[in-house]
C-alpha cells in the first residue's frame, strides 16, 4: 500500500537523515544516468524525497507509474510545454500524472524545467549552475551547453545556484525537483535545463520565453511549468478562483494571467513559469491549450477542505485547426445587458460625484457575472470627458463598469473631476473587451475590429477599436499613434523587444443598446 506523505509532519531532523541517506544512495548505488564524469562536480541532492515524494526508488517508481496509469488524456498533437502542479504526490500527483502521461513514446531528449522560489527571492531568474539534478531514481544531466546559451540570452536569466541550493532557512526548493521522477518514468534518455524564476515580473516571463524560443530548434524539447494554483481557500472559494487561471490558459490570454498574478487577483505560486512557458510555446507554433485535469487538495481522502490548494495540469499544443488571433471570442451583450449596464453607470457615476460613495453591482446573472474587462467613455457635446477601464477581467462585468465608470469621472487626470452641474449633460458609452492576444502579424489587424495594446519595458499603452476608425486611420496610423500613448516612439512597434497585443469590443451607448 502507498503510503502519505505529508510534508507539513516531517521535522526538521528527519529531513536531514532523509537527506544525508539519499546522497549516499544517489552517489554510490544509483550510478549517473546520462551525465558525463566532466558534469559531477555539483550534482544537486534531493531535499524533499521522503517528504513531498517517496525515497524509495521502488515506491516512488509505483507511486508515478500509478497517476499515469490513472490518467484519462485526449489524443493530442505532441506537446510543445506543459503544466504540473508541484504538491505532495499524495496530493497532486494525480492530476500532474494527466500532463506526464502525454510525453510516453515521444522522442524528447531536452527538459526545460521552470519552477518559482519558495525558498529565497531574488532578481530574474537562475539556472542551476552544476552538473546534474539527483532523484532516488537517479541523476539526470544537465545540459550545461544550452544553460550557458540560455543565460547569455538576457541580463535578467543567469548561472547560479540561487533557488536550486539550500535557502537561508536550510529548506531546498520543492517546486522543480518533484517534477523529476515523473520526467524519469516516462523518458528513457534525456538532459535537464532546470531554471527557478525568483521574481515573475512580466518582463522576466518574457525574457525568459523569447529565450527559450529563440533557442530550442526542434520537437525534441519540451518545457514543462511547476505550478500550484490558489492557496488556503475553501474549497468552493478555491474552485471559484481556479477555474479563472484555467480558463485564462485555454484563452491563451497570458497577459491577463501576468497582471492578475502581480496583483494577487488571480493566484499560482508558479504563475510565471506558467506565463513564460506559454509566450516561449506561442514563438514556438503553438496556438492551442488545453487544460487536461483540475483538483485541489480537498479532493483527496487526507485533505482539509477548509484550507486547500489548487492543480491543474495543461498542454499547449499545435493544432492547424485552431483559430488566429483575429477570430475573436464572440461576445454577445443582449440589449437588456446592455441597459442595464449603461443605467448601472450612470447611478455609479452620480453617486461619485455628489457623494463619493459607491452603488452596489446588482445583477451577475449572464454575461454581467463573467470576469471581463470594460471601458466606461463619458463625454459632454461629443467631446471626451473621461475615459478609465479595466484592460484585464479583474471583476464580474458589473463591478468593472460601476468601479471605471465612478473612475471616468472623478479619476481621468486628464481632466477635472465631473461637477454636480455636468451630470445632466454626460453621455455614456461602454466596450467590453475580450481577452487579448498577442499580434504575431500586423497585417491581419483590421483597423475598426481590433483594439490595440503595445508594451515595451515598463511602458504600455492602449487604444479603443472605436478611436482608429472614428479618425480614419490605417493600421501603420494606429500602431504610431498607440505606441504614442505609451510614451514610446511612433516606430517602437517595429521593435523586437516591443509586443502587441489586439482585442475586440462590443461598443455601444444610449443610443445603440440594441445594435449587434
Amino acid at each position: 500500500m502507498i503510503r502519505s506523505f505529508i510534508p507539513s509532519l516531517i521535522n526538521k531532523a528527519s529531513i536531514a537523515v532523509v537527506f544525508a541517506a539519499v546522497v549516499i544512495i544517489a552517489t554510490l548505488d544509483l550510478g549517473v544516468r546520462g551525465a558525463t564524469e566532466g558534469d559531477l562536480t555539483k550534482i544537486r541532492q534531493p531535499a524533499v524525497a521522503g517528504g513531498f515524494y517517496p525515497s524509495d526508488p521502488d515506491e516512488v517508481a509505483r507511486m508515478v507509474d500509478e497517476s499515469l496509469e490513472n490518467a484519462n488524456v485526449p489524443k493530442l498533437p505532441a506537446p510543445v510545454a506543459i503544466v504540473s502542479p508541484h504538491a505532495g504526490y499524495v496530493y497532486s500527483g494525480h492530476v500532474a500524472g494527466h500532463s506526464y502521461a502525454l510525453l510516453r513514446g515521444r522522442a524528447i531528449d531536452r527538459v526545460v524545467v521552470i519552477s518559482p522560489s519558495h525558498v529565497e527571492s531574488f532578481q530574474g531568474a537562475s539556472v542551476y549552475d552544476g552538473g546534474g539534478y539527483a532523484t532516488p531514481l537517479g541523476v539526470i544531466r544537465v545540459d550545461v551547453e544550452f544553460a550557458k546559451r540560455l543565460a547569455e540570452s538576457s541580463p535578467r536569466i543567469t548561472i547560479s545556484g540561487s533557488g536550486h541550493d539550500y535557502g537561508r532557512r536550510q529548506r531546498g526548493e520543492h517546486a522543480l525537483e518533484v517534477q523529476l521522477p515523473f520526467l524519469q518514468r516516462v523518458l528513457s534518455d534525456f538532459s535537464l535545463v532546470p531554471v527557478v524564476m525568483g521574481e515573475q515580473s512580466y518582463e522576466t516571463c518574457r525574457a525568459l520565453g523569447v529565450a527559450l524560443a529563440n533557442l530550442i530548434d526542434g520537437p525534441g524539447t519540451i518545457i514543462v511549468a511547476s505550478s500550484d494554483l490558489s492557496h488556503f481557500h475553501g474549497y468552493d472559494e478555491a474552485v471559484r478562483l481556479d477555474s479563472k487561471v484555467c480558463g485564462a490558459v485555454e484563452r491563451w490570454d497570458y497577459f491577463s494571467l501576468s497582471r492578475n498574478f502581480s496583483t494577487r487577483t488571480w493566484e499560482a505560486c508558479g504563475g510565471g513559469p506558467i506565463v513564460a512557458a506559454m509566450i516561449a510555446a506561442e514563438r514556438l507554433g503553438a496556438n492551442k491549450a488545453i487544460v487536461l485535469d483540475y483538483a485541489n487538495s480537498g479532493d483527496v481522502p487526507v485533505g482539509d477542505r477548509d484550507r486547500v490548494v489548487g492543480y491543474m495540469s495543461a498542454a499547449f499544443v499545435k493544432d492547424p485547426a485552431a483559430p488566429d488571433f483575429d477570430v475573436a471570442i464572440d461576445l454577445q451583450v443582449t440589449p437588456k445587458e446592455r441597459e442595464r449596464l449603461l443605467a448601472l453607470a450612470r447611478r455609479s457615476v452620480e453617486a461619485a460625484v455628489k457623494s463619493g460613495k459607491t452603488v452596489d453591482a446588482d445583477g451577475t446573472a449572464g454575461l454581467l457575472g463573467d470576469d471581463l474587462g470594460a471601458f466606461v467613455t463619458l463625454k459632454i457635446n461629443g467631446q471626451l470627458r473621461g475615459c478609465i477601464g479595466y484592460v484585464v477581467p479583474m471583476k464580474p462585468l458589473c463591478e468593472t463598469v460601476r468601479d471605471v465608470a465612478a473612475f471616468a469621472a472623478v479619476r481621468d487626470r486628464r481632466f477635472d473631476p465631473v461637477s454636480k452641474q455636468e451630470l445632466d449633460q454626460l453621455e455614456y458609452e461602454i466596450s467590453v473587451l475580450s481577452p487579448i492576444r498577442r499580434v504575431t502579424d500586423v497585417d491581419k489587424i483590421v483597423v475598426g475590429k481590433h483594439g490595440l495594446l503595445i508594451r515595451k519595458g515598463d511602458r504600455e499603452g492602449l487604444l479603443l477599436p472605436q478611436v482608429a476608425s472614428d479618425r480614419g486611420w490605417d493600421t501603420e496610423t494606429f500602431l504610431a499613434h498607440t505606441c504614442r500613448k505609451a510614451g514610446l516612439p511612433e516606430d517602437a512597434w517595429k521593435s523586437e523587444q516591443t509586443d502587441i497585443f489586439a482585442f475586440t469590443a462590443v461598443v455601444f451607448d444610449e443610443h445603440s443598446i440594441g445594435d449587434d
